[in-house]
């Protein structure tokens, strides 16, 4: 099914694009905010009409402009589970009112698709992780994901899946569904500002770094202890928000030693950029999930990576790490890396990290695939091949995919082979 073009664009004939799923940008929370952030700005730059949803805090619809990318503002006047589901009704909602091609991050509501089917509107939905398998949900939170994960593959128009892994696996649900994989993407990280690490109590080069929200499934506990289990002469930073009220976090920060760093929340790209260049080493606890953007830009940073051993990680990280799956192999994992006699091995994983960044996930090409995907998806198919040399075949008057790496921040690198 394809959306009339009439739909899919505005009165000056632009492609128009409703981004659904996200708590809404500027990203302030997690890996969608940051993608959804990434490709509203790409795609505005490259002349489409984009709209990102976004919770409010008022009783009323809002809306405004940011960096030429229209933000409406839906309220959200619940917490929990139950007022993520009535948020993304309500967008849903809004967005059946309004023209445009519909993208919706993450299944967890998909159920909402068949909306848009109903109405005739295709919707793109990106299928995320096997989020029913992860360990921080109860029964019945369980069952809800299994059953929008499957409602989503039939539903969607056409999905998305970021890793060859959750591809295999949504084949499993929908076999002749119309879907495309493409991983996220990262910018490259170079000479960012190591004044920004010593505002932090950290030196360059001396520290392993954790970016990955604290709940089991991450390893954030087993990382922490086996970091501690003997003195490193180097810090662990690890960056979240920890509440002592919580049992695991608690658990986390007791196993904490005098060479462990919280360094709570931290959003800032120029700020995070930074924390990962000038880090020893970025540590990946994650056990499930498909492509992780955080361990992506750590790629994009150049830093070698301590990961959980799992096809997705491995997929992801591939020469660039080091691999543990328990406590016992986390810590012989840091008393190898920790041990400066082996920054050769380090050396080489550096290198291996932006080899890998530049042949699977430089941010501008993946970018330039995802907008190739709409185009289809909106019945606009002309194509947008991001070359080499940085350049593309997209239609008339667009802006070029590495003109358009720049036009909305000045610290986002262009295409690598510009």
């Amino acid at each position: 099914m394809r959306c009339d073009p009439a739909r899919a664009g505005d009165a000056g004939g632009r492609p128009r694009l409703l981004i659904l799923g996200t708590r809404g940008i500027p990203g302030a929370h997690g890996g969608f905010e940051s993608f959804a952030e990434d490709l509203a700005l790409f795609l505005t730059a490259r002349g489409w009409d984009v709209t990102v949803y976004c919770q409010g805090e008022g009783a009323e619809v809002g809306e405004r402009s940011w960096r030429g990318v229209r933000l409406v503002s839906i309220p959200a006047t619940l917490g929990g589970a139950l007022g993520t589901i009535l948020f993304d009704w309500r967008c849903t909602r809004h967005a059946l009112r309004e023209p445009g091609l519909v993208l919706v991050l993450g299944y967890n509501t998909a159920a909402f698709c068949a909306a848009y089917r109903l109405a005739g509107r295709p919707c793109v939905l990106n299928m995320d992780g096997v989020e029913w398998r992860r360990g921080k949900y109860g029964m019945a939170a369980r069952a809800w994901l299994w059953l929008n994960e499957l409602l989503g593959a039939r539903l969607g128009t056409h999905l998305v899946a970021d890793h060859p892994e959750i591809e295999r696996h949504v084949r499993t649900r929908a076999p002749r569904a119309a879907m495309t994989m493409i991983p996220y993407g990262a910018r490259e990280v170079r000479g960012a500002e190591p004044a920004i690490v010593r505002e932090h109590g950290l030196e360059p080069g001396a520290y392993a770094l954790v970016i990955a929200r604290p709940e089991p499934e991450n390893s954030i506990l087993e990382i922490v202890r086996s970091f501690c289990a003997r003195e490193r002469g180097m810090r662990l930073a690890v960056l979240g928000r920890y509440d002592a009220g919580n049992a695991y976090h608690r658990q986390v920060l007791d196993a904490a030693g005098p060479e462990v760093s919280f360094l709570g929340a931290v959003y800032e790209r120029e700020r995070v950029d930074a924390l990962r260049a000038h880090a020893r080493l970025y540590v990946h606890g994650h056990t499930v999930g498909g492509t992780n953007p955080s361990l992506v830009e750590a790629l994009g940073a150049g830093v070698p990576v301590l990961a959980h051993d799992n096809a997705y990680n491995r997929w992801v990280a591939g020469a660039a790490g080091v691999y543990f799956l328990d406590a016992a192999d986390c810590e012989h994992a840091f008393d190898r890396l920790c041990d400066m006699r082996h920054a050769h091995l380090l050396a080489e994983m550096r290198s291996a990290a932006r080899q890998q960044h530049e042949t699977r996930f430089t941010l501008g090409r993946n970018l330039a695939a995802y907008e190739s995907m709409l185009r289809g998806a909106a019945g606009r198919d002309e194509l947008v091949d991001a070359g080499a040399d940085g350049e593309d075949a997209a239609p008339a008057g667009a802006v070029p995919v590495g003109a358009a790496m720049h036009a909305y921040d000045g610290s986002i690198a262009r295409m690598d082979g510009r």
